[in-house]
């Protein structure tokens, strides 16, 4: 079986409170894009999880999402059923475009399918959650508001696919870390939500990553990408995430393609485009 697993981009996010349990409760818009890694999924009857990737930078064992996504369905589904599983990745790891948690969410439902496990929609959501509060959303696609620690989800209407210029700083950036430098003033409790205005009147301006506060003080560059973004026209320009990608969406082809060239002086880049769920759904299956 071979399926492709998109990465996202968060349209915007708010941190609203630290949490008894030491997370925070956030609100986010996530949105696939069709930047995506292949996934082979192939049964074995020797029992073993087999992982490979080609990205040396991975750890492909045991700690890995994907080998601890296949052990959680197996054990789940209640079967001694072997897998082997080759990740190709497209997806730079360490950027907030979630490749790793999209990987896990793809390998549940390659397996559940593979193994024929007959795991309905709700125990698929309760694995991916034990794996990582983002990885549900991969179950789902399209735009969807993420609330809670992102995993109360909320599929919404689609925009339209929409140019998204990706750039790639030569680093990676530790969610943890993001996470630990927030201090209560950078956080939103109940106050206005810019999010929800956004989804009431259309308005990419009013988008904002509240983890920006922490990010760009410690890679203050990053606003140099987003300035370079907004100065050719994007409708958004944010750190995706905890980053280290930051993203410009815009309105149609001409002004992303210049915006691409214009970036391939400062930075690793690509041109991808936002993915209606559909149309997610047709990328995830394509070729399998």
């Amino acid at each position: 079986m071979r399926l492709r697993s998109c990465a996202k981009v968060n349209l915007g996010l708010e941190v609203l409170r630290k949490r008894s349990d030491g997370y925070h409760d956030i609100r986010t818009l996530f949105q696939s894009i069709d930047l995506a890694d292949g996934l082979e999924l192939e049964a074995t009857a020797d029992g073993r999880i087999r992982l490979e990737g080609d990205d040396a930078s991975i750890p492909w064992d045991e700690t890995n999402l994907v080998h601890r996504a296949a052990r959680l369905i197996r054990e789940a589904a209640g079967t001694a059923a072997g897998a082997f599983i080759r990740v190709s990745k497209a997806v730079p790891p360490g950027k907030g475009l979630g490749g790793g948690s999209a990987n896990a969410a793809l390998t549940l439902l390659g397996l559940n399918r593979l193994w024929s496990a007959g795991l309905g929609p709700e125990a698929l959501d309760g694995l991916a959650l034990r794996l990582g509060s983002d990885v549900p959303y991969f179950l789902r696609g399209g735009l969807c508001l993420g609330e809670s620690r992102g995993e109360a989800l909320t599929p919404l209407t689609d925009l339209p696919r929409l140019p998204c210029v990706l750039a790639f700083p030569p680093y990676p950036i530790l969610t943890a870390e993001v996470y630990a430098g927030l201090g209560p003033s950078l956080t939103s409790g109940d106050k206005d939500s810019k999010i929800m205005r956004f989804l009431e009147t259309g308005d990419f301006g009013l988008l904002e990553n509240a983890l920006e506060e922490v990010i760009l003080r410690r890679h203050p560059e990053l606003e140099g990408l987003k300035r370079f973004f907004r100065e050719r026209g994007a409708m958004a320009s944010l750190v995706t995430g905890s980053g280290s990608a930051v993203f410009g969406l815009f309105s149609g082809p001409d002004a992303a393609r210049e915006a691409l060239e214009g970036l391939r002086a400062m930075s690793e880049a690509r041109l991808a485009e936002t993915l209606p769920r559909k149309d997610y759904w047709e990328r995830v299956g394509a070729g399998a």
